[in-house]
């Protein structure tokens, strides 16, 4: 993704718009081109030199900002790695160590050389490699290890989606609509709000449509960032889906706040998630491994289903199972706050449903103010959820 001082925008009255370029311009998709020809070129070199020779072929022109932003891409997409007989803090050491003992040592000296020699017999490698690697961690002395590599026409559409997300880092808040379509859809949809952790509240029901709120990353006061990233990442996988729009808040430092609409029938912007592997949740993977070693007649298995509440819906992640074939419904949150909790829990009642469990990280809190609230369906939990303490849970619904 594109860094903020990279990201450009443009504002029409009170709406914000990113700043797209046209993918098939031939001038655009050469430069694209010329940049994808010149990492793949220089794979096994440093850093440095990649950089150096990209600063000669974008040189001062008009659209120096757009290839920064490609090369920024193009970065991403590359492995680094410092390539030195050890590590180098150890090696300076190593050398400034030996050089006092031959104070003073001049440049292409011959006391130089012996240091570097006996250096280098201590490392079992040879005195130039030394040399070479004495600042091998400095990010200019990485070498470039491997290049994942990407089309013009891909890379510049990639462009375009980036500066999408560059505006999602300040949204205050994102409402969805899902106009009526089929259960796949939907699942799909929730999943992906689920897969990135996204604190969200839904109103509406499956023959209708649904309107569903995210959280903005401006608005949580704990650990915005890194949840204004997973705000990003979401767009890419929204595109996926089908039948929706949405409208964000977007946080300005002056000025009233603007707004980024999009829907799903554009074309400009495309994802790049083509081949994602489905997402499952660290804490429910270790959950599911310590219910295997856990001996009990209750099944944890998998949900599939869209839970209709009247108002609004519920998506949980797993299923808890008695020896009687009742369910209890398990959601474990990703990012949450004490206010999108009490609000979640104050929906399960307005429904009259209380077959459910939630669990809530504390890691995952996006806010320091504290849950205070008591409730017989939650779970607070540091690193992981018991076996027992659910089956002890869900018995209270039976």
């Amino acid at each position: 993704m594109l860094t903020s001082d990279l990201a450009v925008s443009f504002r029409r009255g009170d709406k914000i718009f990113p700043y797209l370029i046209a993918t098939d311009n031939p001038g655009y998709l050469r430069d694209a081109a010329n940049l994808i020809e010149i990492f793949e070129a220089f794979t096994g070199e440093t850093r440095g030199a990649i950089e150096r020779e990209l600063e000669e072929f974008i040189g001062t022109g008009t659209d120096y900002k757009i290839m920064r932003g490609l090369i920024k891409l193009l970065t991403d997409r590359c492995k680094f790695e410092t390539n030195a007989p050890a590590e180098p803090v150890e090696i300076r050491q190593k050398v400034f160590l030996e050089a006092r003992k031959s104070h003073p040592v001049f440049p292409d000296s011959e006391q130089k050389d012996k240091v570097l020699e006996r250096v280098a017999e201590e490392f079992q490698s040879e005195k130039n490699a030394i040399m070479a690697n004495l600042y091998a961690d400095l990010p200019a002395q990485q070498h470039l290890i491997s290049f994942d590599p990407i089309t013009p026409e891909d890379l510049l559409d990639l462009y375009n989606l980036a500066q999408a997300q560059a505006l999602l880092y300040r949204s205050l808040e994102m409402k969805i609509r899902v106009a009526p379509s089929d259960l796949n859809n939907y699942r799909a949809i929730f999943g992906w709000i689920k897969h990135f952790g996204l604190i969200h509240s839904v109103i509406g029901n499956a023959a209708n449509g649904y309107e569903i709120t995210l959280t903005g990353a401006a608005s949580l006061f704990h650990r915005s960032q890194k949840y204004g990233i997973q705000m990003a990442v979401f767009l890419p996988a929204l595109l996926l889906c089908k039948n929706w729009k949405f409208r964000a808040e977007i946080a300005q430092k002056k000025g009233k706040n603007l707004f980024f609409e999009l829907s799903g029938e554009q074309t400009e912007i495309v994802s790049n998630r083509f081949d994602e592997t489905p997402y499952q949740n660290p804490d429910i993977q270790r959950l599911q491994k310590n219910w295997e070693k856990f001996s009990t007649d209750w099944q944890l298995t998998q949900n599939r289903e869209v839970i209709d509440l009247g108002k609004t819906a519920f998506v949980p992640d797993l299923v808890l199972i008695s020896p009687k074939k009742e369910k209890i419904y398990l959601d474990i949150l990703g990012f949450w706050t004490p206010k999108s909790l009490q609000k979640r829990l104050e929906e399960f009642a307005s429904a009259n449903y209380t077959k459910f469990i939630i669990a809530a990280s504390n890691e995952l809190r996006g806010s320091r103010e504290e849950f205070l609230a008591e409730s017989p369906n939650v779970i607070l939990y540091k690193t992981k959820i018991e076996p027992l303490l659910l089956i002890e849970t869900a018995g209270k619904f039976l």
